[in-house]
């Protein structure tokens, strides 16, 4: 099973790019994408009826922000959207979809660079994502996770750390949390296979920083114990344009 999750940095915009083409070709059995910035009534029309794929939204209330996006070839049991925490699923970052081989979360990650009270906000979101996690863990589902974390884990996962280290996305309190978080269960897929830095996900759109690559691994596939033996490759497609981000990969056995 091959999944696909994606940064677009707006659904229309790399749409108008040769983002169909792209995923008619790449033709993944998932395809998850984040920072849609659209509501379901400005998604193009062939966007929305995808042959052999059903597709799911979760859209934020303000127009033209944030928003994940789930397009499958397998019709999932159920479909949710929310943490439950209203401040959170206002901003339609959350789909989850349950599958009877693993449930899958798509997630797009709060950036924390524009103040301090968005800092803060993705620090809360951090802690309430963590416990929504954990707690699907420990019930017994197999996991798959994926999106934009919008922080870097260690020092091979972006080009200059020296440089950004007082920087939201490589904060130490946000670093943590990833530690915390795969010390409950959790497993960065990419480095199951690669453990060399050069190997990023997002670069700034200005200073030529994508083609010196200069940029950050800010994007993931995270897999439980559950599925751990099931992992059989994790990739990064830098080479794809149209967004600031480059898609990820995964690819699972299946049983």
């Amino acid at each position: 099973m091959h999944l696909v999750s994606w940064n677009v940095n707006g659904l229309r915009a790399v749409y108008k790019k040769g983002f169909l083409d792209w995923f008619l070709n790449v033709s993944p059995d998932i395809l998850c994408l984040q920072e849609t910035k659209l509501q379901l009534d400005q998604v193009p029309p062939e966007l929305l009826e995808v042959p052999n794929y059903r597709c799911y939204f979760s859209c934020a209330e303000r127009k033209g922000y944030s928003g994940v996006a789930v397009y499958t070839r397998q019709e999932p049991l159920r479909v949710e959207t929310r943490l439950g925490i209203e401040r959170f699923d206002n901003e339609g970052r959350l789909l989850a979809l349950y599958f009877p081989e693993f449930v899958l979360l798509n997630v797009y990650f709060p950036n924390g660079q524009m103040s301090a009270e968005r800092l803060q906000y993705k620090l809360d979101f951090y802690a309430a994502f963590y416990d929504y996690a954990v707690t699907l863990n420990h019930s017994g589902h197999a996991l798959v996770i994926c999106g934009d974390v919008n922080t870097a884990h260690t020092e091979i996962d972006l080009a200059r750390p020296e440089e950004n280290a007082a920087i939201s996305g490589f904060l130490p309190e946000e670093r943590a949390w990833l530690d915390k978080f795969l010390a409950a269960g959790f497993y960065d897929t990419f480095r199951l296979f690669n453990n060399e830095p050069g190997h990023y996900t997002w670069w700034s759109p200005f200073r030529n920083e994508r083609v010196r690559n200069i940029g950050w691994r800010i994007d993931y596939f995270f897999v439980n114990r559950l599925l751990l033996n099931q992992v059989k490759s994790a990739s990064i497609y830098p080479e794809v344009m149209g967004s600031d981000h480059c898609p990820i990969g995964l690819v699972l056995q299946r049983d």
